[in-house]
Formats: C-alpha cells, sequence, structure tokens
C-alpha cells in the first residue's frame, strides 16, 4: 500500500485522539483497530460493519500499524499503566461505599 493510499484514510492531528493515528474524519484510532483485531481476533468486515467504515479504512489502519508496531504498541503498554496508576489513585464509588460500610473510610 502507497503512502498515498495511506494519508487517504489515515490522519495524525494533535488535537483529536491524542495524536495517535486515526481513520481520517473519525475519532477510530490505529490503535483501536489493531486491538479489535489483534486481541480481539474481530475480521476486518466484523470491525468494518460494526463501526460503519470501509474496508479500505481498516486494512489501512492494520497496514499503518505492522508499519509502526513498536510505536503503537510501546503507546498500549504506556496507556495501559497509566489506566492502572488512576485506577490505583481513584478508587472506584462502588469500592469507596464498601469501605465506609465495612467501617474503613
Amino acid at each position: 500500500m502507497s503512502s498515498k493510499a495511506l494519508d487517504d484514510h489515515i490522519q495524525l492531528t494533535l488535537d483529536t485522539a491524542g495524536g495517535k493515528p486515526r481513520i481520517r474524519g473519525r475519532r477510530i484510532t490505529v490503535q483501536d483497530i489493531a486491538i479489535w483485531h489483534e486481541r480481539l481476533g474481530k475480521s476486518a468486515d466484523e470491525i468494518a460493519a460494526e463501526y460503519d467504515l470501509t474496508l479500505a479504512d481498516v486494512y489501512a489502519a492494520l497496514a499503518y500499524y505492522f508499519d509502526h508496531r513498536e510505536e503503537i504498541d510501546a503507546r498500549m503498554t504506556e496507556d495501559r499503566a497509566f489506566a492502572e496508576a488512576l485506577r490505583a489513585r481513584t478508587p472506584s464509588l462502588r469500592d469507596q461505599k464498601l469501605r465506609t460500610l465495612r467501617g474503613e473510610a
């Protein structure tokens, strides 16, 4: 797939989706599509149908992912670590209520 073809489907803008590469005109990131395909086992057809994308969009995102896999996987690891740290600092309302009921607050 040529760079021009990828440019038709993938865009990067600093002010949208945290600057992550995404489907042109959408907030669906290459990272999202990679997770759905690689980790959740969804086919390109399933992703396209579920998120109202073209197959070309999905395949362009996958091509971009495989061309930048190391960088995107590192970003996913950073995102996961950030979410875990945030979760540890901000207990859920359910957990807070349980601690209150048990007299631990």
